[in-house]
């Protein structure tokens, strides 16, 4: 198995949302380029593309199954009170939306694909964007599947299992050309030419639960 450096981040603090009664954007989100994404013209979260490097661009890499790719329901608030400093690069097309693949948008939930929920990513990056100064930009690109062996990112085992995974699984594999893995590396390549990548949230739960023959560091 190819050798990943891990940093991996374990805590996800939920932010109270400061909002007027009728959940409008207040002034204080206003002035700091928070807004809400709840109209369906805008849950995209449209920006003019990054071209030019910005050390400033902090960047995570975020995989794994079910919990990372988002199984918990998007309610209302969480398209709220969105800071524009939290982004998100596509790793699919969300046709119903118009996010394509490679580009970068405001971190509007959902992250991994489209019909996707909540993942622990939405919350860790507003808790960044919370916590670091103004001029840094928190990033995330989510290449995730629920259900998956770990196995599915490792290049020299993922075409097997693929072959050998239930229908449901293979068609999420098909959203990335079944190479998951690959598809975030590419990314990753690219989310290099505008920023750092900072590290890497890992989420892996039940399939490989109580696995024995993982490789020792």
């Amino acid at each position: 198995m190819k050798k990943l450096l891990l940093m991996v981040f374990l805590a996800f603090p939920l932010l109270g949302m400061a909002q007027d009664q009728k959940g409008n954007v207040s002034t204080f989100y206003e002035n700091n380029k928070v807004l809400n994404f709840n109209d369906e013209t805008s849950r995209a979260g449209q920006i003019k593309q990054p071209t030019k490097f910005d050390p400033n661009f902090h960047i995570y890499l975020a995989f794994g199954q079910s919990n990372m790719e988002g199984n918990a329901r998007i309610e209302a608030q969480d398209r709220e009170g969105l800071n524009t400093r939290f982004r998100m690069m596509a790793a699919v097309d969300y046709p119903n939306t118009g996010r394509e693949k490679g580009k970068w948008y405001v971190a509007v939930p959902p992250l991994c694909r489209e019909n996707n929920g909540l993942t622990p990513v939405d919350y860790f990056g507003r808790t960044m964007v919370e916590n670091t100064p103004d001029n840094v930009t928190i990033g995330v690109i989510n290449v995730s599947i629920g259900g998956c062996s770990i196995d599915l990112f490792d290049e020299d085992k993922s075409q097997d299992y693929i072959a050998h995974a239930a229908g449901w699984l293979q068609g999420f594999c098909r959203a990335y050309d079944n190479h998951p893995y690959t598809r975030l590396i590419e990314l990753a390549r690219e989310a290099q030419k505008v920023g750092v990548i900072k590290g890497i949230l890992l989420h892996q739960g039940c399939t490989d639960n109580g696995q024995r023959d993982w490789p020792s560091a």
